[in-house]
């Protein structure tokens, strides 16, 4: 299968491409450098054809179209189209000339849960315009194949994570390496209210099985959207412990008010907020009957393969 990508060398298509030229498929990738951000580009990364290509900046010119008209594929994924515009610009370029488009979506296009664990059949309720233009993206592109047949499917991924891509903290932040340091230390570390706000993880590698499952599984992919998360979500205390424990160690937690956070916090504060404000827990059961999604990691295991690659690297010490 000939597979063009757009945006294949971030956090997901680091994982999916080596898979897919591992699959014997024909991939194409775009991107502005030719080299992936988080594997070795030795293993499978040769095999790749490389267009090379500014997105934003094409898009903003006006050639962006025309070239995705140009080119010749069996199946699109889209990994970095973020506005209503950009998306229908894909479909006017592509409709009637493959067999699948996989656009990828996010979690927060949800909203927060009214119920737990959140089903992709579940009302969507975004809260800010990330998540309100990717709502509007699958719902547009769900219409698109119920009318006119075209062949998509929507995968939305949680926090994405990997050996050196550090998860959302459990503090609810991407502040480098200080809560751990602080977790290994038995240190205090500070957490919003109770600390029972979830943060819902996904290893980029399976999120890359998930992206193949649905490719392998069209038909049963087609006009659907599916959660790409580990098994399960956490608390951030849950998150504090497990790190803790890693270390020898119970965590020295303190809970303060919001306010009293955002201040601690500073620049990071809206990072944890935006995570505390959604809580995501979500279901993979649909994923799971459908695709046959197996993720392979938890998030415990994704902190633990993060912080070796920390502690191996120096860059965290206790």
């Amino acid at each position: 299968m000939k597979i063009l990508i757009i945006g294949g060398t971030g956090h997901i298509g680091s994982y999916l491409v080596p898979r897919l030229v591992s699959g014997g498929h024909d991939v194409t990738v775009v991107a502005r450098n030719p080299s992936p951000r988080y594997t070795d580009p030795r293993l499978g990364w040769p095999l790749v054809n490389w267009i090379i290509a500014d997105r934003t900046a094409e898009e903003r010119d006006g050639i962006w179209q025309a070239r995705m008209a140009a080119l010749e594929a069996d199946a699109v994924i889209d990994l970095i189209c973020y506005t209503v515009e950009q998306n229908r610009t894909m479909i006017e370029a592509f409709a009637g000339r493959i067999q699948h488009f996989i656009h990828c979506g996010t979690i927060w296009s949800y909203g927060p849960p009214s119920r737990v664990p959140y089903r992709e059949s579940d009302v969507r309720r975004p809260l800010k315009e990330y998540g309100i233009q990717k709502a509007a993206i699958e719902a547009e592109l769900i219409e698109r194949y119920r009318m006119d047949g075209f062949p998509a499917t929507i995968i939305h991924p949680g926090h994405i994570s990997g050996r050196k891509w550090l998860p959302i903290d459990p503090q609810g932040t991407r502040n480098g390496v200080d809560v751990y340091r602080k977790l290994a230390r038995g240190e205090v570390v500070h957490l919003p209210q109770f600390g029972r706000e979830t943060l819902h993880h996904v290893h980029a590698d399976d999120l890359a099985q998930l992206f193949e499952s649905a490719l392998v599984n069209r038909a049963a992919s087609l006009g659907e959207a599916f959660s790409g998360v580990a098994h399960f979500a956490m608390s951030l205390v849950g998150c504090c412990e497990f790190v803790a424990h890693l270390f020898g160690r119970e965590p020295n937690l303190v809970f303060a008010p919001h306010d009293e956070m955002a201040q601690m916090l500073g620049d990071a504060w809206p990072t944890t907020q935006d995570h505390i404000i959604h809580s995501p827990c979500c279901s993979i059961e649909k994923a799971e009957r459908l695709l046959g999604y197996r993720p392979r990691y938890t998030t415990e295991q994704i902190y633990v393969e993060c912080l070796e690659y920390l502690l191996e690297t120096g860059e965290l010490t206790i």
